[in-house]
Parts: structure tokens; sequence; C-alpha cells
């Protein structure tokens, strides 16, 4: 009984792999839409998918952004300025790739604009601090998808949501785990609704990697900003050396900060181009391995985990 139910799961195996390398016929009439294509994931994917022969529309937040990766690219590709925040921006640039894609429809529509906006504790933060990682991580995504969608359904085409494994836990307070926790929300629920157009919706979720996103300087520069704000209480619970100590504990995690760019842009190949696209994808190391696991765990095993690698208070007694 035992040789045929391993018979059974090795076969299972094998068909399972068999089916996730079986890709589209051609990709050379295909159009893809992707945001936040300055640096990063984007500019990556930008240049990775316009040498694979995609038509690529790489939207860009800055012209000297956009003037640099038009240089790099091949005469297929077309930049155009989008700040996904600004909604009349969005319903232009949507009629604009309208014109572009014609009765072809857009094939892929890569949501991948973000910013990290303030990491800090929670009772150091006004809802401001919340505002803009939520206006462009969440509202701009589902402004950005819900334009472009019926040239997506068009076209029995593929969505692919950039989120971070900072929407299965919460790793600091402040908006960006908020805005990615919502977006698996819309992410899910976007991908039922579609089901029946034969659209596609996958969802990426990168670990720790080393992007302009991630600048360990521009994160302290912020937080030393809203300290310089906060009220006596708060700094005597936390104590002078608090951000000094917290920077200390995140050069403990290094080890887990991937370096190639390349992995996140290889799930997003595979969610455009293969038959049978994964719904959700962890990229890198510490995604696999870690993070994405734990998500799973208890939420006691979470908080001992988590906790460890937090900075201990000089006097939270002190209300």
């Amino acid at each position: 009984m035992f040789f045929w139910v391993l018979a059974l799961l090795i076969f299972c195996g094998f068909v399972w792999n068999y089916k996730r390398q079986l890709k589209i016929a051609d990709i050379t009439d295909k159009y893809i839409f992707i945001t936040g294509c300055d640096t990063g994931f984007g500019n990556l994917a930008a240049r990775t998918f316009d040498k694979k022969g995609f038509h690529v529309i790489a939207a860009c937040l800055t012209e000297s952004k956009s003037t640099a990766l038009k240089a790099e690219t091949s005469e297929r590709l077309h930049t155009v300025l989008l700040d996904v925040t600004d909604p009349e921006n969005v319903k232009r640039t949507a009629q604009w790739v309208k014109n572009q894609v014609g009765e072809k429809g857009l094939w892929g529509l890569i949501n991948n604009a973000g910013v990290l906006g303030v990491l800090a504790p929670t009772d150091w933060l006004t809802v401001e601090d919340y505002r803009e990682p939520i206006e462009v991580n969440l509202f701009g995504l589902i402004d950005v998808t819900l334009n472009l969608l019926p040239l997506v359904k068009k076209a029995q085409g593929r969505v692919i949501n950039v989120s971070s494994v900072g929407g299965r836990l919460a790793l600091g307070g402040g908006g960006y785990t908020v805005s990615k926790y919502a977006l698996e929300g819309f992410n899910d629920s976007l991908r039922r609704d579609m089901k029946a157009f034969g659209v596609h919706v996958s969802c990426i979720e990168p670990g720790l990697f080393k992007t302009g996103l991630s600048d360990p300087v521009k994160a302290t520069e912020k937080k030393l900003a809203i300290w310089k704000h906060l009220s006596p209480d708060i700094k005597q619970q936390y104590g002078e050396g608090y951000i000094e100590k917290s920077l200390d504990k995140l050069k403990d995690t290094n080890s887990f900060v991937n370096m190639d760019l390349s992995l996140v842009v290889e799930c997003m190949d595979h969610a455009l181009t293969s038959l049978f696209p994964k719904t959700h994808y962890a990229a890198g190391r510490d995604a696999k391995t870690f993070w994405i696991p734990l998500s799973h765990m208890p939420a006691v095993l979470q908080d001992f985990l988590l906790l460890k690698q937090k900075v201990e208070l000089a006097n939270p007694k002190a209300v």
C-alpha cells in the first residue's frame, strides 16, 4: 500500500512539474504594462521583457529615469510618466495604453510601483504617516488595475501584483505592512472575480531585497525626524539610544537580504508566460525558507520569533 501511495505522489509531482514548464506560444505580439520602472524590480523587468520580445510599456515617475530606460532598450519599449496616486494621470495613461494596444488588448499588467513610507513603532506615528504607502501601494494599485482591466480581459491576459512578505507578517509599524495586507485581499478577490473571464491573477511576495525601497539610511532619517517630535513620555519609555540599537539589530538581518533582483523578475516571467501560472510566488531564499512558512505558524510562535528582533525598551512603565 505504501509503495502505491509513494508512486502516486511521484507521478503527481512529475505532472505538476511538467505543467509548470508549459509556455504560451508567442510573445512578440503581446503588450505588457509595468508600473514603478524607475529603479529596482520594475526597471529590471522592463529591460528583461523587452529583450524577450514583449511590447513593453514602462511607467516611470520621473522624466530622467524614463529617458535612461529608453536609452537602454529597443524601439519596442515605450515609457510613460505615471503617478499612480493621481486619478486623472491614471485615466489619461489608460486611454493612451488603449490606443497603443488596439484590438489585441493588454496581455500583462504588472503592478510593481510601491513606497516604504515610515517604519517606526506604532505609538510614534500619526495617521498621516500611514497615508503615503497606502495611497501608493494600495489605492494607486487598485486605480491602475480598474482602469486597465478591460484591456486585460480583452486579451484574456495576466495581472501580477507585487506584494511582500510584509503582506503575510507584520514586520514593523507603519503603513507599508498595512498596505500590503490589504493588497493581498484585493489580489485574492480579483483573482476569483476574473476566473470566469480567463484572466489569471498572481501575487508575488518578495523577501528582503537590496533596493532603493529598503535603503537603511533613508529609513533611519525618517525615524529620526519623527523622534524629534515625540513627547517626553514616549522618549523616556523607549530611551535615547533606541534608534541606534535598532540599527544594530537591523545589521543582524543582513544575512537574509537577497542581492539578486532577477529572482523576482523570474517569478513575473513565469506568471506572464506559463500556461499554468501560480497564484502566489515566494521570491528569495528568506521568503521561501523563513517568512512564508512562519506566516502559517501559530501567532504565539510568530510573536516569539519576531519580538526577539525588537530592541528592549528603556522604561515601558514610564507612562
